[in-house]
């Protein structure tokens, strides 16, 4: 809980420093955020449990405060190819946006932390004189769980 105190002061930081307030609307949003933080919510699913803590919000004040967060790299759009956006917290001090591994049998969702692509990135600036300002990378194939259902 005092994790969330503190990624809630970082972001009310963040939104004072880009002269945005933080609302009772977009508090509520994310609080929603940071307390299902490994769901990878669409905006829907956000909307439906904000609704829940203020049930006067409305549908467009949630687009609008993630596609706020999103420009302020406090959040990042994510697509798993289902036809929804999903929205997944930046991690503190992250240079880049995390790694995913997406099981195509239960459609789970894994995070990976460390940076694999460094090297890629490097290769990348240096033979092709393009700058990475970042990068996204999802690993789709099968959970360790959904592999041991299959065995079976």
């Amino acid at each position: 809980m005092e994790q969330q105190g503190l990624a809630l002061q970082r972001i009310k930081d963040q939104l004072h420093e880009a002269n945005y307030k933080l609302t009772p609307q977009r508090e509520a949003t994310v609080l929603v955020l940071l307390e299902n933080e490994k769901d990878h919510l669409s905006a829907e699913e956000i909307y439906m449990l904000v609704k829940l803590k203020t049930p006067d919000i409305g549908l467009a004040t949630v687009y609008r405060t993630l596609e706020m967060l999103t420009e302020l790299s406090i959040l990042d759009k994510v697509n798993f190819n289902d036809g929804l956006a999903r929205y997944d917290m930046r991690k503190e001090g992250a240079k880049h946006f995390h790694h995913h591994l997406l099981c195509l049998e239960c459609g789970n969702i894994d995070e990976i932390e460390e940076d694999l692509l460094g090297d890629v990135e490097r290769i990348v600036e240096n033979n092709y004189f393009f700058k990475v300002t970042d990068h996204r990378l999802t690993f789709h194939g099968i959970c360790q769980s959904c592999q041991e259902k299959l065995e079976e």
